[in-house]
């Protein structure tokens, strides 16, 4: 096959590029970037990835830390070494169960129409979803199963306020006179 045109052309040294800004990025993208803040700071650039997490305490590969037992036929009284793991940062593994032993919020919320369809709702009808499907203000048509998904939406991520908004609906109105 023949040459391709740049192959056989002769080399040039582009003075226009930034060796060192190209070299900077080729090193970037050939090592990606560490999501989890606490591994990220104990990374050791100069060691490999399995040494760096050993010595974190964690595993690089899940197969040799929890091998399969194979089961013999003739059972042998040998001893298997266990790989000495030492751990050099515990502190990465007490800050990683630290953060996972938290409890994630629930950051869901509803947008403001919602909770006024939802209030508006409850307020006419209580708990007649029947009779909700065939109001004039559900302008989405949504069925009966669909207004009480929505109610339990709305008292699950804004219970206090749900809470609030029935109390206020039982407490005896002032009768004006």
């Amino acid at each position: 096959m023949p040459k391709t045109k740049q192959s056989s052309r002769r080399k040039k040294f582009d003075y226009t590029l930034d060796r060192k800004k190209l070299k900077k990025k080729f090193l970037k993208k050939s090592n990606p970037r560490i999501e989890n803040r606490q591994i990220r700071h104990a990374w050791d650039e100069r060691k490999s990835t399995a040494k760096n997490l050993q010595e974190m305490g964690l595993a690089f590969d899940p197969n040799r830390s929890l091998p399969i037992k194979k089961q013999k036929l003739l059972s042998d009284n040998k001893e298997t070494k266990a790989p000495g793991n030492i751990v050099i940062k515990p502190y990465v593994l007490d800050q990683l169960q630290e953060e996972a032993d938290r409890p994630e919020k629930d950051t869901k919320t509803l947008s403001s129409d919602l909770i006024e369809y939802a209030q508006y709702m409850i307020r006419e009808h209580d708990d007649d979803f029947k009779a909700m499907a065939r109001d004039e203000k559900n302008y989405y048509q949504d069925t009966p199963k669909q207004i009480k998904r929505k109610i339990n939406e709305y008292k699950r991520c804004h219970s206090q306020h749900y809470d609030a908004f029935i109390s206020s609906l039982a407490a005896p109105k002032p009768m004006d006179q």
